[in-house]
């Protein structure tokens, strides 16, 4: 699904990811793990197509087509979510007409007919329901007024309306209580599939008791320096980062 070779990138002519190599099947969980300034939301911030980063080598494929010969709308149309780590606020947008918006245009992309305005409803009250995000919120503005475990279960919200082929999740459970966390982990859960794909971005070994990996990768100063299996998580909560530079 997903094949990145030697990937390098840039911000303000600094140098953040040093040849990244991942290769993501469909149907697989892939943990990114790593300290601060290491490049995990670099990456991830890359893949979706955010301009202030700048790729100087390297190529990306998603499921056979060149990343980087698409926008960032045309990457979230074939199938490429971001969680973002800071979900934004977005005053004036209701988060009803934002999501409706969205789903039309993958829609429309993909050339096929979009939901019903009564199929479209449906569809939100049973993803709403999946993550434990509050009906009342679905009439307020994107995110303006929520607390940070409801933008989290926004963002869960928005992955499970889109559908999208792989979804990352940066750093999707910062600043989390159990319950919440336990809340996205089961959305998460129940949207996975044999054919989408996840990269989840996170500090801690606890995110991935709820959401188990299929492959642990630590990232450390802009490359990949060890994968292994979920027990590599565990590890690195025993032991930190220092072993692994």
């Amino acid at each position: 699904m997903l094949e990145i070779l030697n990937l390098h990138a840039s911000v303000e002519g600094n140098e953040i990811l040093k040849g990244i190599n991942l290769s993501v099947k469909a149907g697989e969980i892939h943990a990114i793990m790593g300290p601060n300034g290491s490049g995990k939301s670099t990456l991830s911030n890359v893949l979706a197509g955010h301009n202030a980063f700048e790729v100087t080598k390297g190529s990306v494929l998603f499921e056979g087509k060149n990343l980087f010969d698409l926008s960032p709308e045309e990457r979230a149309w074939e199938g490429i979510f971001l969680a973002f780590q800071y979900p934004v606020e977005i005053p004036g947008v209701s988060m009803t007409n934002f999501i409706k918006t969205a789903v039309e245009a993958k829609y429309k992309y993909q050339e096929k007919d979009a939901p019903s305005p009564a199929e479209f409803l449906k569809m939100m009250k049973e993803k709403q329901a999946m993550v434990g995000l509050a009906k009342s919120l679905a009439g307020r503005s994107v995110n303006e007024g929520f607390s940070g475990g409801e933008k989290k279960k926004n963002d869960i919200f928005q992955m499970a309306m889109l559908e999208p082929k792989l979804a990352i999740l940066d750093e999707t459970d910062s600043g989390l209580d159990i319950d919440a966390l336990r809340i996205v982990a089961e959305g998460v859960n129940t949207l996975k599939k044999p054919d989408n794909a996840y990269i989840v971005i996170t500090h801690y070994q606890r995110l991935l008791e709820y959401i188990v990996p299929d492959v642990v990768h630590i990232l450390h100063d802009g490359k990949i320096v060890k994968t292994g299996d979920k027990s590599l998580a565990f590890e690195l909560e025993k032991k930190g980062y220092d072993w692994v530079k």
